[in-house]
């Protein structure tokens, strides 16, 4: 016996859990990258850039706590982009870099919690065109972004980072996540 579906349903079955799935590519493909290394292998520079693989954990787990938040809090969940000081951008700065003192574990811990907040959120939205106001900011075009832009930014902000510790991680130890 077939069980009868709404549209809402629907596209939680179909755009929704592709969307999902391509999240969770992206984080797998991320974690498997970092996989096995030390503390201190996971804070080193390998490029000329301020990134490590310990700090990417960090920027993403940030930038997914962010859009969270947004989704749960509307608009003032983001930062007023206009003011932000030179102390602010240091701070951001910091997301690059895993600082004396933190673990891989631990920011690994953090980001896991970050995953399935992000991912409840996801989960309990009615529809993806659900649309949210932005602040202003010289960052977006738009005024309003949709459940599903929101998701889409989340999903290509991890992958292209995986990218990123894909290629510190072969300077690091030679070690490839593909081919």
């Amino acid at each position: 016996m077939s069980e009868s579906t709404t549209d809402g349903d629907q596209n939680r079955n179909g755009e929704h859990a592709d969307l999902v799935a391509q999240i969770d590519r992206a984080r797998q493909s991320l974690r498997g990258t970092i996989s096995g290394l030390s503390d201190e292998e996971a804070r080193r520079r390998t490029t000329v850039s301020d990134l490590c693989l310990g700090g990417l954990i960090k920027h993403v787990t940030a930038v997914e706590q962010m859009w969270a938040n947004f989704l749960a809090e509307g608009p003032s969940a983001l930062p007023d982009f206009a003011s932000l000081t030179e102390a602010d951008w240091a701070r951001h700065a910091e997301q690059f870099r895993m600082m004396p003192g933190e673990t891989l574990d631990a920011l690994l811990a953090g980001y896991d919690v970050s995953n399935r907040r992000f991912d409840t959120l996801i989960a309990t939205q009615p529809d993806l065109d659900i649309t949210i106001a932005l602040p202003d900011s010289p960052f977006f075009t738009e005024q309003r972004w949709t459940v599903r832009r929101v998701l889409l930014h989340v999903v290509l902000d991890t992958a292209q980072h995986a990218g990123h510790a894909d290629i510190i991680r072969e300077a690091l130890d030679g070690k490839k996540s593909t081919g």
